[in-house]
């Protein structure tokens, strides 16, 4: 980026919302929190390229700043949305305070490791015919569903019946990362619990990369481009994100020369922000992420998607009464956006597919081909 003429980075700023004219997006808002100026950027196209919501939910893998934007400036702007109940979460990722919620490979389980619970006791053969080979979407609630039986926060992943040498050689990552944290697993039994990994749907494109509003592209895990379904295969991000973030790219390069350019410049004005008595940002954006884990996570029924639709609302109203003036309120709003578009999705799917699953549902049900599809009024 830095040897290519022409392109600017911006770096620390947020993006606020898309800037529409007749229909089409020509741009967007972007915050520049340390000068505290709101930039308005003109562009004759757009591409979102911002990644998943992972941090809406209480444990995830994804870093912090995965926060669901791309999909929530997309709504506002009137994209619609797509399979937003389809959230996978990762069976195996570490468990320890403090520690980032470190990934534990799935080849872990394909080499021999077993799950066991905080008792000592091997549980997948009870839930699954292939144990700790099931689907993953199976093998995360299945770990849900013993953490709840025996009153534990995480299970146990085991390798140390495999030779030590073998186990570091085939990862070697995963054996010094969790030397950090004082766990070798090569004698001892890693902690784990599952977490929210990767967003199937999002941002409605076709096979260009373009949304249903002129002048908007999207690519990667902002975007549902269909390649998952219902339950993504772990290489289908990388087709997500190079096939159709080259497509999306030329397909934007492509209505850029063909779109009128906007005549109006990039010109930054004083940001002033609101201030919200009695809004405490750090502690919703906690109560959110652990609302979301516990009420539209790994396990779902309708009563408590309820109870959650009806707080989410209630966070919706607060937050949406015009710009906050620093990124981690920005955010929050996006989250609380994001959040309840899960929600409302996973009541209005009165079935079981896929990595979404309702105890008061299980069977796939009739129209359980069909995708849900949403578009702010």
């Amino acid at each position: 980026m830095r040897a290519t003429p022409g392109i600017s980075k911006y770096d620390f700023s947020f993006t606020v919302d898309l800037i529409k004219r007749d229909g089409a997006v020509v741009g967007a808002l972007v915050l520049r929190e340390r000068e505290k100026k709101l930039v308005a950027v003109f562009a004759k196209a757009v591409v979102l390229a911002t990644g998943g919501l992972g941090q809406v939910y209480q444990r995830t893998t994804n870093p912090m700043v995965v926060t669901g934007d791309g999909m929530a400036i997309a709504w506002r702007a009137g994209a619609t949305m797509v399979d937003m109940e389809f959230v996978q979460f990762h069976p195996t990722s570490l468990y320890v305070p403090l520690a980032p919620q470190f990934l534990l490979s799935e080849a872990m389980r394909g080499e021999g490791a077993v799950l066991v619970n905080v008792d000592g006791g091997r549980f997948m053969p009870d839930y699954h015919p292939k144990a700790e080979l099931a689907p993953r979407d199976v093998v995360s609630r299945s770990i849900v569903s013993e953490m709840s039986r025996t009153g534990s926060s995480f299970v146990y992943l085991d390798l140390t019946h495999l030779e030590p040498a073998f186990i570091k050689k085939r990862f070697p990552r995963i054996y010094s990362t969790c030397l950090r944290y004082d766990i070798d697993i090569t004698e001892d039994r890693v902690p784990v619990s599952p977490a929210a990994h990767y967003m199937m749907g999002g941002v409605r494109t076709d096979r260009d990369g373009r949304a249903d509003i002129p002048g908007l592209f999207a690519a990667g895990e902002v975007a549902c481009t269909g390649v998952h379904g219902a339950n993504r295969l772990a290489s289908n991000s990388l087709l997500e994100g190079i096939v159709f973030g080259a497509r999306a790219g030329v397909a934007a390069a492509a209505y850029g020369k063909s779109a009128e350019a906007s005549k109006n410049a990039a010109s930054p004005v004083v940001y002033e922000g609101r201030v919200m008595k009695d809004f405490d940002a750090s502690k919703t954006r906690s109560s959110l992420r652990r609302l979301m884990w516990s009420d539209a996570g790994i396990i779902r029924e309708g009563v408590s998607l309820r109870e959650a639709i009806s707080q989410l609302e209630a966070w919706e109203e607060q937050v949406g009464e015009g710009f906050f003036r620093t990124r981690l309120e920005l955010e929050l709003r996006n989250m609380v956006t994001c959040g309840s578009l899960i929600a409302r999705a996973a009541l209005k799917r009165k079935g079981s597919v896929g990595a979404h699953f309702r105890s008061d549902a299980k069977s796939r049900g009739r129209n359980w081909k069909d995708h849900l599809t949403f578009r702010k009024p």
